[in-house]
């Protein structure tokens, strides 16, 4: 029923640029909170960035100044623009959609799109 799909994916240059989309079906994406993480082979799942409903952003430190993440409810998708990527980028980025209540927090994931920086 819930539904979250990234695409943009793909392999780039170092130094290159990248485009993600979450597209969300299944809930009402307005009142998410949406973030997202990357994980690389041999490593821990980690938040790259985060969006709030009402728009605050955080990120990681390792990506700040390189990455924006953003969102249209109207589209019910989340972005995230990736420039200046690295070797390091190089992950499956995962989609998350949150939403927290006192008795239970709701967690939705998408299936994961390859970002791979090589030359």
């Amino acid at each position: 029923q819930v539904q979250l799909v990234e695409s943009g994916g793909g392999l780039v240059q170092p130094g290159g640029s990248l485009r993600l989309s979450c597209a969300a079906s299944g809930i009402v994406f307005s009142i998410y909170h949406m973030n997202w993480y990357r994980q690389a082979p041999g490593k821990q799942r980690e938040l790259v960035a985060a969006i709030t409903t009402g728009g605050s952003t955080n990120y990681a430190d390792s990506v700040k100044g390189r990455f924006t993440i953003s969102r249209d409810n109207g589209k019910n998708t989340v972005y995230l623009q990736m420039n200046s990527l690295k070797p390091e980028d190089t992950a499956v980025y995962y989609c998350n959609a949150v939403l927290g209540s006192v008795s239970r927090t709701y967690n939705y994931w998408g299936q994961g799109t390859q970002v791979t920086v090589s030359s």
